[in-house]
């Protein structure tokens, strides 16, 4: 594998002070990367240019046409006029964060307050059999509340989530009647291509709608409240997020939706996890199994050995009385498919300010064969920030590898393997807006950046 500092040395004459910027980005681009570009500038800058400090300030012809080129300009000039050491170090250190962070493309997608929504919120990310990006929220007309007039909204990524298309609307009732239609969470049967489409109607319905044609069209919905549902919940929800299809084992072919939901006891809605599925290609669904009290929204994975693992929001601190429970994600195993599930178990790693979570398999792309589970939330036991992505090899045991997406007010995710290998993850940043984060593994599992 080809390390900056080696790219470095073999491209020194290329970043010569003589050549102007443009000449600088398409030479190093062609070669190695744009992401590169910001750290063989740093490197070249620490082994050619430092001794040069004391002949007077370095000028780079054409930097400001650079994303923070006038910034690299500006600190060479101010360093080597003022001959103080610390100032280049401070500005390699600088460079070298810039240079990681280009190792992470990240967009807002979803604006509040523009195309007639004051907030966009609730995330579910998922790529089609042709590799195409759907990104799903919900669009809040007049507030942020998580009751009112609420629709379905989809914008789609042809190029990997480089650009995005025009907002469209999936599903909305009643024109301006305060109506929720939300919390998206969408399946892929991989055997036909069809996208199923899971949401709900006011947290009382369940409705079910699907595309054949790679979501540029979507069928009428259908309501399956009373194959999913049960006369005593008073709350229901699917997701947010995303559901699997099983690829192995002796319900391989089975499409599972990671849900939620309220029951009233003793005058207080106390809420579960639980989960739904089809077994004959989306024709018709069933309940699985319910959780323990004092769970909420999940996201659910196949492991390797055939296994499901559900990652779950957990109120045990807050609303169970139990301090030495709280603040972690609750997790529970199913060995038939769903239809059962172990008691809880608490991640001690995984730490929540109760909030929503995303959970994927991660699989190779020659063989086929899942090698890492990710998993992605705001970790912080206090507050909705820090969106943090993490890694596992060992089926979830452990998390040796983390990277934070956002250090800000950040919470709703929903990740997804692209096409390509690479990882996309779907978030809520700060007030109503929806970011996309694209990066690499090998960027997530590097301890050096």
């Amino acid at each position: 594998m080809t390390t900056p500092h080696m790219t470095a040395r073999r491209t020194k004459q290329l970043l010569s002070p003589c050549h102007s910027a443009e000449i600088v980005r398409q030479r190093v681009a062609s070669k190695f990367g744009e992401q590169l570009l910001w750290l063989l500038l740093c490197e070249v800058l620490l082994v050619n240019l430092l001794p040069q400090a004391n002949a007077g300030p370095l000028s780079f012809s054409g930097l400001g046409d650079l994303p923070g080129g006038n910034f690299f300009s500006n600190c060479t000039a101010m360093w080597t006029n003022s001959k103080d050491v610390v100032a280049p170090l401070c500005l390699i250190t600088i460079l070298i964060g810039q240079a990681a962070a280009e190792d992470v493309n990240q967009q807002v997608v979803f604006t509040g307050g523009q195309q007639g929504y004051h907030t966009y919120w609730i995330p579910a990310l998922m790529v089609t059999r042709r590799g195409t990006l759907l990104a799903f929220c919900e669009g809040r007309k007049t507030g942020a509340s998580d009751h009112g007039d609420i629709d379905l909204m989809l914008k789609r990524s042809t190029d990997r989530g480089a650009t995005w298309g025009p907002l469209e609307l999936v599903h909305e009732e009643g024109g301006d009647a305060k109506i929720t239609i939300g919390n998206p969470c969408p399946v892929i049967d991989e055997s036909t291509g069809t996208i199923w489409l899971t949401l709900c109607r006011d947290n009382d319905d369940v409705l079910l709608m699907h595309s054949a044609d790679d979501a540029q069209s979507w069928s009428k919905p259908a309501d399956i409240t009373r194959d999913v549902d049960k006369s005593d919940w008073s709350w229901v929800a699917t997701g947010p997020g995303v559901g699997i299809q099983l690829r192995r084992g002796p319900h391989a072919g089975r499409m599972v939706i990671p849900c939620d939901h309220g029951v009233a006891i003793d005058g207080k809605r106390v809420m579960f996890s639980h989960v739904f599925y089809s077994d004959n290609h989306g024709q018709s669904w069933q309940l699985g199994g319910t959780l323990d009290r004092h769970t909420d929204e999940c996201q659910v994975v196949e492991l390797s050995d055939g296994r499901l693992m559900l990652n779950m929001r957990n109120y045990w601190g807050r609303a169970g009385g139990r301090a030495d429970r709280g603040g972690m994600r609750a997790v529970a195993f199913s060995d038939d498919g769903g239809d059962s599930w172990s008691d809880l178990s608490f991640d001690k790693t995984l730490i929540e300010p109760v909030c929503q979570a995303s959970l994927i398999g991660w699989y190779d792309q020659e063989d086929t064969a899942q090698t890492r589970i990710l998993f992605s939330n705001p970790a912080s036991q206090t507050q909705r920030h820090r969106l943090t992505v993490r890694s596992s090899s060992d089926g979830g045991k452990t998390w040796p590898f983390s990277k934070v997406l956002n250090e800000g007010s950040s919470s709703y995710s929903s990740l997804a393997q692209l096409d390509d290998g690479s990882i996309g993850c779907l978030y809520e940043s700060g007030y109503g807006r929806i970011v996309f984060a694209r990066f690499q593994l090998e960027w997530l599992e590097n301890r050096e950046n």
